[in-house]
């Protein structure tokens, strides 16, 4: 099935926030039904692994793909809720944007390290900069997702759970994409153009 460009970002949001947003729905729906915040947490839990279970099926069926990061955190959100339902422990989901964001981190530093540019190769088609303006966003996007990582933390052992749900969606959307809009600069100095050069002058 062929979609339209705004089909196409519709369905692009129910894979990449379509989980999230019914675990958001799900928690304040069982808070105003009189559950505690630890009930209302594994409750909504369900709605998480459904809602990125119908994410991941709606965009195979209309994209015939899916892309590696609404597979990966799609698949990410299966696993932690399922560990949360299983043992009735809700550290488990709470602990999932700490455990993915460390491993995005770790990876990119790591490709950093080794003079690689994973953001590259992810990114390249969309993007098209040197090398140096590639391994410079991928030091800050690395260095970023161990923050969030750490802020995550912070959040779920020192603030209330209502807090908690609200930093875990939208809150940690709202930061990646500040940070996105505060790394136009560099890509902005390292973007290439197809245009020609200007001729020289004798």
């Amino acid at each position: 099935m062929k979609l339209s460009p705004s089909a196409r970002k519709w369905v692009r949001g129910v894979v990449d926030y379509g989980g999230l947003a019914a675990f958001l729905i799900g928690f304040f729906l069982n808070r105003g039904a009189g559950m505690t915040s630890q009930e209302a947490l594994v409750q909504s839990t369900w709605w998480l692994v459904g809602g990125s279970a119908l994410g991941l099926i709606v965009g195979l069926a209309f994209e015939k793909r899916i892309a590696p990061f609404p597979l990966i955190a799609g698949g990410a959100a299966l696993v932690f809720g399922g560990l949360t339902l299983f043992f009735h422990d809700v550290r488990f989901v709470k602990l999932k944007p700490t455990v993915m964001n460390s491993l995005f981190g770790v990876a990119l530093l790591g490709g950093w390290v080794l003079r690689k540019n994973p953001l590259k190769l992810l990114l390249g088609d969309a993007m098209k900069m040197p090398d140096e303006g590639w391994r410079k966003l991928t030091l800050n996007y690395g260095l970023f997702f161990l923050a969030l990582a750490g802020l995550n933390e912070i959040v779920w052992r020192t603030q209330p759970d209502d807090v908690w749900v609200v930093f875990r969606f939208p809150g940690l959307l709202i930061l990646t994409v500040l940070f996105g809009f505060a790394q136009v600069p560099l890509m902005m100095k390292y973007a290439k153009t197809d245009e020609p050069p200007p001729p020289h002058v004798e």
